[in-house]
């Protein structure tokens, strides 16, 4: 064993058991999607005394914070997201009215001196008896005069600070100016009172100005005699009148109550008094917030996508691992224990990284599996070329060949690969960006999988005696099938590259006119409003489901089937109310009804992603246009980003044919079938580099139907080898993954399709535009004609 082989064995056992390590002592940290829960977006707005600036809505998260750990969820997750946006993840979390409720309110509390009663004419406009459909708190004049009348007729008001609200009973109070604020709060808790019955109340602890300011208050409602409303203290949250108690009789003038301590009353729910010490207790909020986007998955949806995925990825690999030993027979045996190691480094990076697995993720690392495969696929073609064209060749020899001739095709691709995941990580957001971590990732552990593990793996084999002795044990001393039908079949696919354009024109027609006749359905995600998915107990007709719901007045509601008793509805943004009436509507025609996904994106949100997920595809695509151009020429970097918007184009106009939604999970299937265009292209057109660089007089197009015949049994092995993972994911990955697996099933087929009849086309017709490809084109019809006479 020579010094390199020792030290790639000695890194690949380092990197096997440190991801063993990681694998059993880090836990990887699943989505809500998987797991259930819920997420809420919220986006700090600006008002007139306070702007929404980065450091605000730190603030704001610190406040937020405290609110989430006092909720008592498991391993919340709460991050700033850009300038003004917070995530907020709480795993478990099934009813997302409270959690939005408590996390968004402002809290603005404070402590007022009573007046005494206002009558009607000081209630603002629009304001009922219980305080129901009111405004927020109106400042008024010492006549009780709303604070934009004139009470004379000519001049405003003074402003004094005071204001008219209803108290529990809707009885309207005029307040005097706040004497305390939550600022002067030192803590809350919310107690259940045993001796005297009286139920829940909150105590409420004050700061040592904050007592003062107390007692001050207090003892001033304290001169006024028992019984009447300026003897009450009225505290406010959020401009509602949350209690106004009356001073206790024993406090005397001007004394007030000390000791920095009270209680508010008012016949609470334990939930209730909890709430409102955790508002209390948690501060106030320096900017308002927004809920922009609102995620809920039921707990049986993520496990049942995780035991899909499961069984899609043992099925799949167990059936892509034994393609691979039929072919590549003890080499093949030998990468699929590098592959089994490739999957115990992605999750031990996933895992040490903190990265979050959604269902997105998780479909791609299931999909990775089959994109590992390309490169051994691609050295063990070599190795066969290799040892077919040497005289006396032995394994060992043609693996080395293989390796080193290989390296420059899967470096290639996987850089590619690399750049787009990049730019979709840092430009991207929401599944996408989560993609762009996955797919990072996958690409580095299947390199150091297939240029580290099975190298190793392979050199060591290759040099055992009995190897050498009996060598086609090995899967490499002979060229294969498909190799040898090319062979002696030698077919000229290139010689008419214009007809192949011509195919290509008539599909990128036919999808076009799908985008136009069909149209596109975009998600939810990507147009704001409201999708909810249901598990009825018996099947519901969508038809019957659309006609109730027009009759409950959502009549521009979405209904699609989800499985056998699976239904979504998507809708504009709806309001809880109107939601309870959508699920009321499809438990009155399904029976027992489960809400199993509930998302609601606002139109700015979703506006956004959008706008975010393509600029970061057109950047992505610019990014490996330059790299092509200069690992290549402009020529080939052009023809390979023509293929792969051809590749994406069909997707497209397949999916407006079938009526499929465009959402995130239609984006990620995408962009993995922009990789796999990309790097069939690249193989391809490293092949003619290579050829190009022995004969450089040669015709491209003569070149170029060389490198398609050596590189198509590579093409097909890994084509077979991608469509046993997706085909078992298509079939067992659930509701939740068939779309996706089936837009990468189309997508593998066209990008295989693509990468030769495409690609390689449009570089030709694009070098006969240029100098030296004209020249080498009147070269190729002079020898035909010579050939000829």
């Amino acid at each position: 064993m020579t010094r390199s082989q020792r030290v790639r064995a000695l890194l690949a056992l380092a990197v096997i058991a440190l991801s063993l390590y990681a694998a059993v002592a880090v836990p990887v940290r699943l989505g809500l999607d998987l797991r259930g829960g819920t997420q809420i977006v919220l986006e700090t707005r600006s008002t007139p005394t306070a702007d929404a600036d980065s450091a605000a809505t730190d603030r704001a998260l610190e406040v937020l914070r405290g609110r989430v750990d006092a909720l008592g969820v498991a391993e919340p997750t709460i991050v700033r997201s850009g300038s003004n946006r917070i995530i907020v993840e709480l795993p478990g979390v099934q009813d997302p009215k409270q959690a939005a409720d408590v996390l968004g309110r402002t809290a603005q509390l404070t402590f007022h001196s009573v007046l005494g009663e206002a009558d009607d004419t000081s209630r603002p406009k629009g304001t009922e008896a219980d305080g129901t459909s009111r405004p927020k708190g109106t400042e008024t004049d010492g006549n009780s005069s709303p604070k934009d009348t004139k009470a004379d007729g000519n001049s405003p008001p003074q402003d004094t600070g005071e204001r008219v609200l209803p108290d529990e009973s809707g009885q309207l109070l005029r307040l005097k100016a706040a004497a305390l604020t939550g600022k002067d709060v030192k803590g809350a808790d919310a107690l259940f009172d045993q001796q005297n019955g009286a139920g829940w109340h909150v105590t409420l602890d004050f700061k040592n100005a904050g007592r003062d300011g107390w007692a001050r208050l207090t003892g001033e409602a304290a001169c006024h005699p028992a019984g009447t409303p300026a003897r009450r203290v009225a505290i406010v949250l959020d401009d509602t009148v949350i209690s106004s108690p009356q001073v206790d009789p024993s406090v005397a003038c001007r004394s007030g109550i000390g000791g920095g301590s009270t209680q508010i009353t008012g016949a609470f729910s334990d939930t209730e008094a909890r709430e409102l010490a955790l508002l209390i207790s948690g501060g106030a909020l320096p900017v308002p917030v927004e809920t922009v986007e609102q995620r809920v998955v039921g707990p049986t949806l993520g496990a049942q996508a995780i035991t899909a995925s499961a069984w899609a990825a043992a099925l799949g690999t167990a059936l892509t691992a034994l393609f691979i030993i039929a072919v590549y027979r003890l080499m093949g045996v030998l990468a699929t224990v590098a592959l089994a190691c490739y999957g115990l480094i992605s999750y031990a990076a996933l895992a040490v990284l903190g990265a979050t697995l959604t269902l997105p993720g998780l479909a791609g690392f299931v999909l990775a599996i089959g994109m590992a495969v390309d490169a051994n696929v691609l050295v063990f073609e070599r190795a066969r070329e290799e040892y077919a064209s040497r005289h006396r060749p032995t394994p060992r020899s043609a693996l080395a060949a293989g390796f080193r001739n290989a390296f420059s095709a899967i470096a290639d691709s996987n850089i590619t690969t690399l750049i787009a995941a990049g730019l979709l990580f840092f430009l991207a957001s929401g599944p996408v960006r989560g993609f762009g971590v996955t797919l990072g990732i996958g690409v580095l552990a299947s390199m150091v999988s297939a240029l580290v593990i099975t190298r190793v793996l392979a050199e060591y084999a290759a040099a055992r005696p009995a190897l050498r002795r009996r060598p086609r044990i090995t899967g490499i001393a002979h060229t294969g099938t498909v190799r040898d039908r090319l062979d002696r079949r030698a077919p000229d696919l290139m010689r008419r590259p214009r007809r192949w354009l011509a195919a290509s024109g008539v599909l990128l027609v036919l999808a076009a006119s799908g985008i136009a006749v069909r149209g596109l359905e975009f998600g939810v995600e990507f147009t704001g409003g409201r999708l909810i998915e249901y598990s009825t107990t018996t099947p519901v007709d969508p038809d019957r489901a659309r006609s109730a719901l027009t009759d409950a007045g959502f009549p521009q509601a979405v209904v699609q089937s989800s499985g056998d008793t699976g239904l979504t509805v998507r809708t504009d943004r709806l309001t809880d109310a109107e939601e309870t009436t959508v699920t009321d509507t499809v438990r009155d025609l399904g029976g027992k009804t489960e809400k199993v996904r509930d998302e609601l994106i606002g139109p700015s949100l979703g506006k956004e992603l959008r706008q975010g997920a393509l600029i970061a595809l057109a950047v992505a695509l610019g990014a490996q246009l330059l790299y092509l151009a200069a690992r290549f020429r402009m020529v080939f970097g052009t023809a390979a980003i023509v293929a792969l918007t051809h590749d994406v184009l069909i997707l497209t106009g397949i999916f407006a044919w079938l009526g499929k939604p465009i959402d995130g999970l239609f984006l990620a299937a995408v962009l993995t079938v922009i990789g796999y265009s990309v790097n069939d292209s690249v193989v391809v057109f490293d092949r003619i580099r290579e050829l190009w660089r022995r004969d450089a007089k040669a015709p491209l197009a003569r070149v170029t139907n060389q490198a398609v015949l050596q590189t198509l049994p590579r093409t097909v092995n890994t084509g077979m080898g991608a469509a046993f993972i997706l085909t078992a994911l298509a079939l067992l990955g659930g509701d939740s993954l068939t779309d996706f697996a089936l837009a990468l099933l189309i997508g593998l087929a066209v990008g295989t399709y693509s990468s030769v009849f495409t690609a390689a086309p449009v570089a030709i017709e694009l070098n006969r535009h240029r100098g030296p490809g004209k020249r080498a084109d009147r070269r190729a019809r002079a020898d035909r004609r010579a050939r000829k006479g």
